[in-house]
Formats: C-alpha cells, sequence, structure tokens
C-alpha cells in the first residue's frame, strides 16, 4: 500500500508537471523569440532615426559615427541612395534576426542579430524550469512517503491489534491517529477487546464458582454413596438414596444458577417459598460431614416463616455458609431464624474463633481468605443474595455470625405456630446434642 500511494502521488504530479511545464517552455520560448525580434525592430528604428537627422543636418553619415549607436552582438548595413552601403559590426553566419527599415531621405538600414543568443536565453529559462520540476518532484516524493507512512503505519498498528486479540490477549490499546475513519477502526477494535475481556472475566468466574460451589455437594454425595454400599437395610438404602437424589436435583439447580447468573446477573426466577424446607434440606445433606468431623448441625427460632426468592439460590447461600463454618469454624453450628419488620432472617453462627480483625467486611470479596482456601465461597453467595433481592451480611466477628436477609412473603406473617416452633427447635437441639456429644469442638478458622 506503501508503494501504491507512493507512486500515484508522483504519477499525479508528473502528470501536473508535463502539462504545465511543456505549455510555460512554448510561451516562454514564444516570449523570448519575440522580445529578441522586438529589440532587433527597435534597433532598426533607432539608426534610421538617427541617420535621418544626420542627413537632414547635412552632416556626415560613417561607421565610425553609426559604429558607436549599434550594439557590438549586432550587424547593421546602412544603404544610402548614391553613396556606398556602410557595415557596422560583424555579419552573423546562420540563422538570424533581421529587421529592415526605410528612412525618409531614401536610406535603408538593416539590423541582425544571430539567433544562437535567443537559443542560449531559452535554454537558461528551460534549466530554471527543469530545477523548478526537479525540486516539485522531490517535494512530492518526501510528501508522499510522508502521507503513507501516516496510513499505512496505523493500518499495521491496528492489524496487530487484530492479532493479538486473535491470539487471546484481549487489552485495549487506546491509541488514535487522528484520522478519522482509522479511528472509528480503532474505537471497534478497543470496544470488541473490553467485550472479549469481559467474556473470558465471565468465563473464567463461572468456572471458578462452578468448581467451587459443586465441590462440596459432590462429597456430601459421594458421602452418603459409600453409606448405601456400606448397608445392608432397605429402609436405609431408600432414605439415602432419596436423600441423594435430593441433592442431585440441587447440583442440577446450582449448575443451571450459575449459567443463569452468568448470562444476565439480573434475571431471577424469585417465588415464595417455605424456608422451613430449604434449612431442613440443608440439614439433612451436611449432617454427614458434619459427623464425620465429630460435629454437630443444628435450627432453631422461628418456624413456618415463608420467604420470597430462589429456593435453589437461598439453599446455595446456606450452603456457602455451613461449609465455610465446617472448614473455618468450631463446635456446634447453629442455623437460627427470626422476623425483623417484613424481613426474614437466616443466622449462622459457631462457636469457633471468628473472622480474624483484618480482614473484616473484606470477607466478602474474591481472593479474600484468612487460610489456604479460594475466598470465593462467600463472594458467590454474596452476588447470589443480592440477585434475589437479598442481602448477605456478616452480623458479628467473634464469635462468627451471619446473615441472610430475604423479603417475607406477607401472607403468611402470623405467629399461631410459635410454640410448635420453641418445641421443634429445642428437639433439633437435642439431636444436634446427641450427635455432638464427645466431638473435638475447637478447630482453627
Amino acid at each position: 500500500m506503501r508503494r501504491r500511494l507512493i507512486n500515484s502521488t508522483l504519477a499525479v504530479v508528473l502528470v501536473v508537471i508535463a502539462v504545465f511545464g511543456v505549455s510555460l517552455v512554448i510561451v516562454e520560448t514564444r516570449t523570448i523569440s519575440n522580445s529578441a525580434q522586438e529589440r532587433v525592430d527597435s534597433e532598426a528604428l533607432r539608426l534610421v532615426g538617427i541617420v535621418d537627422s544626420r542627413l537632414l543636418s547635412d552632416e556626415r553619415v560613417s561607421g565610425d559615427v553609426l559604429r558607436k549607436q549599434v550594439d557590438t552582438e549586432r550587424y547593421a548595413r546602412i544603404e544610402i541612395p548614391g553613396r556606398p552601403a556602410i557595415e557596422v559590426g560583424t555579419r552573423p553566419t546562420g540563422d538570424v534576426i533581421r529587421a529592415t527599415r526605410d528612412g525618409g531621405e531614401g536610406e535603408k538600414v538593416t539590423v541582425e542579430e544571430p539567433r544562437t543568443a535567443v537559443t542560449q536565453e531559452v535554454g537558461r529559462t528551460l534549466l530554471i524550469i527543469g530545477g523548478v520540476a526537479l525540486l516539485a518532484i522531490v517535494a512530492a516524493v518526501l510528501l508522499a512517503v510522508r502521507q503513507a507512512n501516516r496510513l499505512t503505519s496505523p493500518l499495521t498498528d491496528l492489524a496487530e491489534t487484530a492479532e493479538r486479540l486473535g491470539s487471546g490477549d484481549p487489552r485495549p490499546r487506546h491509541r488514535r491517529y487522528g484520522v478519522p475513519e482509522l479511528d472509528r477502526v480503532a474505537d471497534v477494535l478497543d470496544g470488541s477487546a473490553e467485550r472479549i475481556a469481559r467474556m473470558l472475566t465471565a468465563e473464567r468466574r463461572l468456572a471458578a464458582d462452578a468448581s467451587h460451589q459443586l465441590r462440596t455437594p459432590l462429597t456430601a454425595l459421594s458421602m452418603r454413596l459409600e453409606e448405601i454400599t456400606l448397608t445392608d437395610d432397605l429402609d436405609t438404602v431408600k432414605e439415602e438414596a432419596t436423600v441423594a437424589l435430593a441433592q442431585v436435583e440441587r447440583l442440577t439447580d446450582v449448575v443451571q444458577r450459575l449459567l443463569t447468573n452468568s448470562r444476565d446477573p439480573s434475571t431471577g426466577s424469585a417465588v415464595t417459598f417455605d424456608l422451613d424446607e430449604v434449612i431442613k434440606q440443608q440439614l439433612e445433606e451436611w449432617r454427614p460431614a458434619y459427623r464425620s468431623a465429630g460435629r454437630a448441625i443444628v435450627s432453631s427460632g422461628k418456624r413456618h416463616l415463608h420467604a420470597v426468592g430462589t429456593p435453589g439460590a437461598v439453599a446455595q447461600v446456606l450452603a456457602a455458609l455451613i461449609e465455610n463454618s465446617l472448614m473455618h469454624g468450631g463446635g456446634t453450628v447453629a442455623l437460627r431464624t427470626r422476623v425483623i419488620g417484613n424481613q426474614a432472617v437466616v443466622e449462622v453462627t459457631d462457636s469457633g474463633p471468628g473472622v480474624p480483625a483484618d480482614l473484616g467486611a473484606r470477607i466478602f470479596e474474591r481472593a479474600i481468605s484468612g487460610r489456604n482456601s479460594t475466598g470465593i465461597g462467600l463472594a458467590v453467595a454474596r452476588d447470589l443474595a443480592e440477585a434475589d433481592g437479598g442481602r448477605l451480611e456478616m452480623l458479628q466477628a467473634k464469635p462468627p455470625v451471619f446473615g441472610l436477609f430475604l423479603s417475607r412473603a406477607p401472607s403468611y406473617r402470623d405467629d399461631r405456630d410459635d410454640r410448635d416452633d420453641r418445641d421443634q427447635g429445642g428437639d433439633r437441639d437435642h439431636e444436634g446434642d446427641r450427635n455432638h456429644r464427645g466431638a473435638d469442638q475447637e478447630t482453627v478458622r
């Protein structure tokens, strides 16, 4: 492209020089020739006037007298009737410029000048025109090279940017070149780079979230399957298989929820659901893991609460909190439900050392962890809670208390079963104490 731009610019300049240069040479040649002829005519006319005036005054007309009146490069011949012809200067040979004038006394004056003088003057003019044309060509080449560099360098740079995008480097370069069309292409490439970067970030985030969210449920599921293989009791097999199928359905919902959030975080499928069912499901899924760790998990608080949200997402949030307590906490993990205004609150607490003071609210940031964990679980949990219109907060650092706030369904605001709630809560606490008896309650967060 650079060569084409230079060649095209040079071709245009050469055409312009050819058209105007030839015309200028023709005009200048004619002008010089006409000027020389006018000079010779003027010389002849002047000599006729001198000869006339001397003849009228009876003065002597001779070559010596007229030699001072004729230019040394010219030849003059004066013919006076009845007298010998007078010649001044050397008569030129070859092509000449001639002018003849007749005087009032019958005399005839002829002035000649060699045409070589005109040829030399035309040559000098041609040299000047040629020099100017050469300068114009050099200037045109320099300008063409500069313009070609100005246009081709951005194109090369844009090609490198496109190649970087294709090789998986989506960083925008934010370079502009002062050419509107090229700047438009650069804007489009930078926009594409930003979109690709966002897509890659979303894909990596989805992979990390899916890996984190599925790891522990799959472990719990494998533990239940192991229990099935180790027992011969048909009723126990059916019970464990039923719970395992429920876990599989929840894992499917986890995957679907992660995919939905990765495509459009604002997309939700909020419904009114029984919060007791979700808590019960989590207790059943996590109790084997806590039993293996020699710890207990219990629930208490207000019963028959109905919240507005996505059951699968709420289950994932609670699972993240329960897993966090299992990995970093200590003692019995308690899930307590209560009502604050028009919100249903699920609090998750344990007897561990709590959240280090240097973390504080940063505990919900990605890649922030007090130990050698991924730091993803609480961040994903908060995102899921906010996508359902709720919120997840750390209510207390030591001992740790996390609260999940959900909108409470207005049609279920009654307290008719408070007493049953307390009785069931007491039974569950008693069951948790039995499971927890003899366990080591001190683990490091």
